[in-house]
């Protein structure tokens, strides 16, 4: 088991996009794309970029476990997908801010010229060889997405955060230390989406509208009743953003 993290400096639904039941990673972070298999884990947390955290102050923005890798031509096709297709005419926010955003012009796309980018408010046209020197998309049906609701996490339970950004993830591998981190997060989280993007429309509740419940976990309160947590996790007051 291991848990790879890197600092956000953006989040605005769009890399991750929490949104219609699956959370996904399709552009941006080209690397930890490439790099990163089915079965692990990868942790977003804040960074002074993104809302002023200092480093050794990061707060965790969101948890996946990967549970699927898909080429960018078979997401855009994918039916389950279509609703992560930015729809620019939309009033809500949460359909203008899809990651579903590279449109494969030929059979077997794979090169950066085999896709056309949609019209979206997030990336330009600069941007598609970046997004697209991977070739993979990264999908989770098993996350916790906190948003500008991002949580402390005890000490005795964080992963290791880097310093600054880390293209491919920073690597943390000790198997207890892993699962007690993931029963933490798991153990707090009622629905898969537990708050609004950072940079999020003033107003717009349309985040709220595509949430599901969170998959069951073992939770701290069940590890502690079987003498495994190393620290009473309890006790630590959890701080939401004042800043989003």
């Amino acid at each position: 088991m291991a848990i790879y993290s890197y600092k956000l400096t953006v989040d605005s639904g769009f890399a991750p996009n929490p949104f219609w039941g699956a959370l996904t990673l399709a552009t941006c972070k080209p690397r930890l794309r490439d790099k990163r298999s089915e079965g692990e884990w990868i942790a977003g947390w804040t960074s002074n970029t993104l809302c002023g955290d200092k480093v050794g102050e990061e707060r965790l923005v969101y948890l996946m476990q990967i549970t699927e890798k898909m080429s960018f031509a078979d997401y855009f096709m994918d039916k389950r997908f279509l609703s992560k297709i930015p729809d620019q005419s939309s009033g809500l926010h949460v359909n203008c801010c899809g990651d579903n955003i590279y449109k494969p012009l030929v059979a077997n796309a794979s090169l950066c010229s085999h896709f056309v980018q949609v019209p979206n408010n997030n990336h330009g046209r600069d941007e598609q060889e970046y997004d697209l020197s991977s070739v993979t998309v990264l999908i989770s049906n098993r996350f916790v997405y906190f948003g500008c609701e991002a949580i402390d996490v005890p000490d005795c339970l964080r992963p290791r955060v880097p310093l600054g950004q880390a293209p491919f993830g920073h690597r943390t591998e000790y198997p207890e230390r892993c699962q007690e981190f993931i029963d933490f997060v798991f153990g707090l989280a009622k629905r898969s989406v537990l708050g609004r993007p950072h940079q999020w429309p003033s107003g717009d509740e349309s985040w709220t509208t595509t949430a599901r419940w969170a998959p069951k976990k073992m939770s701290t309160e069940t590890r502690r009743a079987s003498g495994k947590t190393t620290c009473n996790a309890r006790s630590i007051s959890l701080r939401t953003s004042s800043k989003c």
